[in-house]
């Protein structure tokens, strides 16, 4: 039975689908990385500074003091005071990276649908060029015995029961 389900196991996990999966969600958590780095790296500093210096990082509200009490001049001191605070500056933070990231993977998305759009025309546009070309092509031919329509594969006249291989 342990076998069974470790066979069944390895058959879920070694299909491409869930391969692809994971190679998303490894590039998925690098790209997160990534995001989070520009938002507290690049965006918030000059954003922080053109509101009037803040610091987002430490945007914090203090709920409890802790010893010794407020003020805390950085969510460092506080915790290190053991004070309960109201972590706001990373709430803001996590919010701007969530709108990069959803923005990020729109476009991918919408770029994607474009190339599966045209890759569908020209597929299409392939089948009806194949549909034309076939349909260009004759079907059928005159029997020169009886001048009956016949079938252009036919090896014998079904009209006149004359044998055709000789003239193709």
């Amino acid at each position: 039975m342990i076998k069974h389900i470790f066979s069944e196991f390895k058959k879920f996990a070694m299909r491409g689908n869930v391969m692809d999966m994971a190679v998303g969600i490894i590039i998925g958590a690098a790209f997160t990385k990534i995001v989070d780095s520009l938002v507290k790296d690049i965006l918030m500093p000059p954003l922080g500074l053109l509101m009037g210096k803040i610091d987002f990082a430490n945007l914090f509200f203090v709920l409890k003091d802790g010893t010794p009490a407020a003020p805390y001049t950085s969510l460092d001191a506080a915790k290190a005071a053991g004070a309960v605070t109201l972590n706001v500056g990373f709430f803001i933070n996590a919010i701007i990276s969530f709108v990069i990231v959803a923005f990020a993977v729109f476009i991918l998305i919408k770029i994607m649908n474009t190339l599966q759009e045209k890759l569908d025309r020209s597929t299409k546009a392939e089948e009806d060029a194949a549909t034309q070309a076939a349909a260009a092509e004759p079907t059928t031919k005159k029997c020169p015995y009886c001048d009956s329509e016949i079938s252009i594969k036919a090896v014998k006249c079904p009209h006149c029961t004359a044998d055709l291989e000789d003239h193709k």
